[in-house]
């Protein structure tokens, strides 16, 4: 059993205090920074993006931190300036115990203050920091104390939805709500994908949602299970699409930075003089600049996209037709023709396109976040396409009639989604393209190079330092490489469907951070393990995320594995004296946050969806068992308005369902006290 835990770090923005007029401490000439957070967390550590020339940065990005042995670690958020030339320079810090952590994680805003040291101080106020804070902690069991659950969890999306109230997947979509519906959905998207059931899960999912909707024109504006499932399956699924389809325009955003704006309350004539050569130019001339550059840009969108049927996932295309049938199916009258073709562009362009031209970088489409002008542009092509996925719904109502210029491309483009979308579920097929083993990377592209420090085989007698020798790496679907320079000809390698795990090591195992290890199996099933020395730790991240990626689908994974090294007759993490003893820590194959196509953990999967069943057990009981004890006979069951035998059917899935959670809790107590019982050195890494 091992425990799990990890830290979210959600950092929004810095600001002036409320009740003072400051902000970030300007440490540029120009009078403002170049801010960025670094986030620590124990011994790991992650940095966000830098915001250029600002002293309101504003990033809300996520940073995940998993917890590493050790005593329980303290969490500590630093400031900096990021400078080209010399050392960065220190903005304030905000700290907080574990203690804080665990019973009140941080949300809101915080007083940065100074380092302990004096001569660090910056003196005065220093600015504010808004955070948000969330800590997760489980104890993952072995894989076969969960498989009675998954296999509850795949038996519900076989059978009838409409009627369904006592499967896991009923009680689950009763139950959460918000932040933890989000992570649900994803965290189930995983499991249904990993066991090939995907489509089938969202189908019931979409089902149940379309059945009790009267009003169509409330359909899946929510954010339900069903959508929030949908979105996330896009997300998993969908994201070499997207980066095909928008990276060039987006790119081109970022990189012409042209001035444009529709709304005559936010043109700013001063900034937008360069547009014309004829005297200061007028709000007329703004606008039918700001309009040729708009659609400049949305052509090249819409044409990629109306063209794309054939590069789309099959996968998602399936899970489109089946929501399409599901939707005419429920609403066949003419007055709602459109109503089927709404469902899909809803999650196409409302919750996939136009967030990802909006954020760029929380899709992955850019490595920064966009100045306020750029920003501003990625808004109105944002809302032009969303216009177009409502497809043309409230064109010209609302407060935003200065878009109206842009209706004519809008409407033309609209007429264009309509025969996209008939082509897009025009598909045969109904099994779930790649199954359980679907691979991730593309065999023949080179997903990942760069130097790394490689430990020689058997380094016997050298010190530390001279047992790492730098190597250029080359990682594709097909296998890892290596030689002195990306121009030598002569390179190493090691099949990717060799790799067995992917692990990071203990700081203390060389005295080094940011070590990995790669674990490999030969012909003759002999085990070869590669250390790999990365120059900082988002590096790190970015090397286990590929390597576990383009290793997805291997067969005979490990199940355990050791985060030390064998030095010195054992090993340094458990003490063992065998070199080929087992592994003293659950492996996994997580990735970075936000690595979208990410490899699957079905045990921390289930586990996170036992934990949410725990809070509706109670219910549950109540809802189907107890108030059943009081009459039982089919005429009472007829007077409640409920047929006696689906009733039966709901009783008898909700005391299976209780039984299964039932044989879980056991098994975590029982596993208890073995981990207090043992006796090595440090505590198990997930």
């Amino acid at each position: 059993m091992a425990k799990s835990s990890s830290l979210n770090v959600r950092v929004v923005e810095g600001r002036a205090l409320p009740a003072k007029d400051v902000d970030l401490a300007p440490r540029d000439i120009s009078g403002t920074s170049d801010p960025f957070a670094r986030v620590f967390w124990g011994s790991q550590s992650l940095e966000t993006s830098t915001i250029k020339k600002t002293r309101f940065p504003h990033w809300d990005e996520v940073l995940e931190l998993r917890e590493m042995p050790g005593p329980p670690s303290p969490l500590r958020v630093e400031l900096w300036d990021w400078d080209m030339v010399g050392k960065n320079d220190f903005l304030g810090m905000v700290e907080f115990p574990p203690q804080v952590l665990q019973q009140n994680p941080p949300n809101g805003w915080f007083h940065l203050l100074p380092f302990p040291r004096a001569e660090e101080d910056s003196g005065g106020s220093l600015g504010a920091l808004r955070l948000k804070v969330r800590l997760t902690e489980d104890r993952v069991l072995p894989s076969q104390y969960y498989q009675p659950l998954r296999e509850l969890l795949m038996e519900s999306v076989l059978g009838p939805a409409e009627e369904d109230a006592a499967s896991p997947l009923a009680v689950l979509e009763e139950l959460t709500s918000g932040d933890c519906r989000q992570e649900l959905a994803t965290k189930l998207v995983k499991l249904f994908l990993g066991q090939g059931l995907a489509g089938p899960f969202l189908d019931y999912l979409t089902r149940r949602e379309v059945a009790r909707t009267t009003d169509p024109n409330t359909l899946f504006r929510s954010n339900s299970l069903a959508s929030k499932s949908m979105e996330q399956f896009l997300k998993l699924v969908g994201m070499p699409y997207l980066h095909e389809v928008l990276r060039p325009v987006i790119n081109r955003v970022f990189e012409e930075k042209k001035y444009m704006e529709l709304d005559p309350c936010k043109m700013d004539l001063g900034r937008t003089r360069r547009i014309s050569f004829k005297g200061a130019p007028s709000e007329e001339h703004v606008r039918e600049a700001s309009l040729g550059l708009l659609t400049g840009y949305l052509g090249p969108i819409m044409d990629t996209i109306v063209g794309s049927v054939g590069r789309c996932p099959p996968a998602i295309r399936l899970a489109f037709k089946q929501l399409r049938q599901c939707v005419e199916e429920r609403f066949p009258q003419a007055e709602h023709k459109d109503v089927k073709n709404l469902a899909i562009s809803g999650f196409l362009f409302l919750r996939f396109f136009a967030p990802a031209i909006l954020t760029p970088k929380l899709f992955d489409l850019r490595d920064q976040h966009a100045d306020p002008q750029t920003r501003r542009s990625l808004l109105l092509l944002a809302k032009a396409v969303q216009s177009i996925g409502n497809l043309g719904q409230q064109l010209g109502q609302g407060k935003e009639l200065w878009m109206a210029p842009l209706h004519p491309f809008l409407l033309q483009s609209i007429s264009r989604v309509r025969d996209f979308l008939d082509q897009l579920v025009d598909v045969d097929g109904k099994e779930e393209p790649g199954g359980p083993a679907r691979a991730l990377v593309p065999p023949s592209v080179t997903v990942r190079e760069g130097y790394l420090l490689k430990r020689k085989e058997e380094p016997a007698g050298l010190a530390t330092r001279f047992a790492f020798k730098k190597r250029y790496f080359q990682l594709s679907g097909e296998m890892l490489s290596y030689s002195r320079s990306p121009e030598c000809q002569t390179r190493s390698s090691m099949p990717v469907s060799h790799i067995r795990a992917v692990e990071r090591v203990d700081e203390g195992a060389f005295q080094l951070p940011h070590v990995m290890q790669v674990v490999t199996q030969d012909g003759v099933g002999a085990l070869h393990t590669t250390y790999l020395q990365c120059k900082n730790v988002n590096e790190l991240n970015q090397w286990l995320s590929a390597l576990r990626k383009a290793s997805a689908p291997n067969p005979d994974k490990l199940a355990a594995w050791h985060p030390g090294a064998f030095r010195s007759a054992h090993w340094t993490c458990c003490l063992q004296a065998e070199r080929s003893a087992a592994g003293c820590s659950r492996t996994h194959s997580a990735v970075t946050l936000g690595d979208w196509s990410d490899p699957l953990d079905p045990d921390a999967e289930t586990q996170m969806v036992y934990r949410q069943l725990l809070l509706g057990r109670d219910r549950l009981r109540m809802k189907f068992l107890e108030d059943s004890t009081l009459d039982t006979t089919p005429e009472a069951d007829t007077e409640k308005g409920a047929c006696p035998a689906a009733l039966a059917h709901q009783r008898e899935a909700a005391a299976r369902l209780l039984e299964v959670l039932a044989d879980l809790d056991q098994a975590h107590e029982e596993f208890q006290p073995q981990e207090q019982r043992k006796v090595a050195p440090g505590p198990l890494r997930p």
